[in-house]
């Protein structure tokens, strides 16, 4: 045990991480705190409580199955409409109900209509702990690339992003925070388990920790939101790129954490197959608009999008490409491949202007945290480390302050 606790592990950066993350904990509470309240019938959060409850206590199957009606009222709580899909979720897995309403089991009343218990913060549990799992990955990630400087970059970018809280929260928004940590697990478990298969082991039994990790991180994403089985692919391309010379391992890790993410889905349903394979026939795994392609609005939406998730991204992410295409420095894996995941979701984000690609948008905010934190961090150990370190950390500064001078202007809803 005393081997466990050392400087390494528990020093200063990682005190400071944990400052960080007490600071984005309590944002999300001052915002739960302060989020406007629907009537139960007209809340989506509160239709998803009550069809995990449902499910929890043997009643029915989460978003499935529903002859008529749809979650709520209004397209910003309600994206999806059961009865044109034939009375199933197209959207998500019943495991994205299920992660709802887990807090609230010991409360029967939340399956009235107009009842949710309080505290609100209890509602809001699981997107909590999500949120700082995410920030908490962001950070190993990133420091574990770029060093120190690199992780306190990213997840100041995180810990003070409006899209990240907003999320968290549920501050009118889909909660999406679970399929984003799913997400950067997966491309990052991938990466790493890639990594370790040059280790003089008998690989496959080795890396059974990250395997499990890496199925969990899937079903995880894909349970919560259809169309993340993109990722399926995209973490067989980096396993495959990364270790290219050991490319019959890969693919064996790749094929047993993708049965258990599998295995992981079927089980939210509750091993009913005939559920189980109604879900998967309903479910929209693509829904793509190619003429988005050619409409300058959809761009300016995802910009518009962007800015709003966070304002620093405005300035960092240009900058940091600007960096990245002039200086052959800067274009190495660590770098490419999270700018390569964030351009892959905000093409898909483009490509449905609606749900789910509302949801891609916010998953690729991680991933350019990371890439502009990469080139930040090359930035730092050239000869202009003095000036590019007061503009770093002034854009920080200058960012925590807007956020925090924002959320205490809101008032109660």
């Amino acid at each position: 045990m005393g081997g466990f606790f050392t400087r390494e592990r528990f020093g200063q950066p990682q005190f400071l991480a944990g400052l960080l993350l007490l600071a984005l904990f309590a944002q999300c509470l001052w915002l739960v705190g302060r989020k406007p309240r629907h009537p139960g019938a007209e809340s989506a959060e509160g239709f998803r409580i009550r069809e995990g409850l449902r499910q929890w206590k043997g009643e029915q199957i989460a978003g499935a199955a529903h002859a008529e009606g749809q979650a709520a009222t209004g397209e910003e709580l309600a994206p999806f409409d059961f009865a044109r899909n034939g009375g199933y979720d197209p959207n998500h897995s019943p495991m994205w109900y299920l992660i709802a309403s887990a807090p609230l089991l010991p409360w029967p009343q939340a399956l009235q209509e107009d009842a949710l218990p309080h505290p609100e913060w209890l509602v809001q549990a699981p997107y909590l702990v999500f949120a700082l799992l995410l920030g908490a990955s962001l950070w190993y990630v990133a420091r574990r690339l770029y060093g120190n400087a690199g992780g306190y970059i990213a997840l100041t970018l995180y810990c003070f992003s409006p899209g990240i809280l907003r999320a968290s929260a549920g501050w009118l928004a889909q909660p999406e925070v679970g399929a984003a940590w799913g997400a950067f697990g997966a491309i990052f478990t991938a990466i790493a388990v890639a990594h370790t298969l040059y280790a003089p082991r008998e690989v496959v039994l080795w890396n059974w920790r990250r395997m499990v990790l890496l199925g969990l991180s899937l079903a995880l994403a894909v349970g919560s939101q259809f169309s993340l089985v993109i990722l399926v692919p995209a973490v067989l391309a980096f396993m495959l790129y990364v270790a290219p010379t050991r490319r019959t391992a890969a693919l064996a890790i790749w094929a047993a954490s993708g049965g258990l993410a599998l295995l992981l889905l079927y089980a939210s349903y509750f091993f009913h197959a005939e559920m189980f394979w109604q879900g998967m026939r309903h479910a929209h795994f693509f829904e793509t608009t190619w003429r988005a392609f050619a409409m300058p609005g959809a761009y300016r939406e995802l910009l518009i999008q962007l800015a709003s998730h966070s304002p620093a991204l405005v300035f960092g992410v240009p900058a940091a490409l600007a960096v990245y295409i002039a200086w052959p420095r800067a274009r190495y894996f660590g770098n490419t491949a999270p700018l390569l995941v964030a351009l892959l979701f905000l093409v898909l984000g483009l490509l449905a202007p609606h749900y789910p690609g509302l949801g891609f948008r916010l998953m690729a905010v991680p991933f350019l945290f990371v890439f502009v934190a990469g080139v930040s961090a090359d930035l730092l150990e050239t000869a202009y480390r003095t000036l590019v370190q007061a503009c770093i950390w002034g854009l920080l500064t200058a960012y925590a302050l807007w956020n925090v001078i924002e959320l205490a202007r809101l008032g109660r809803g």
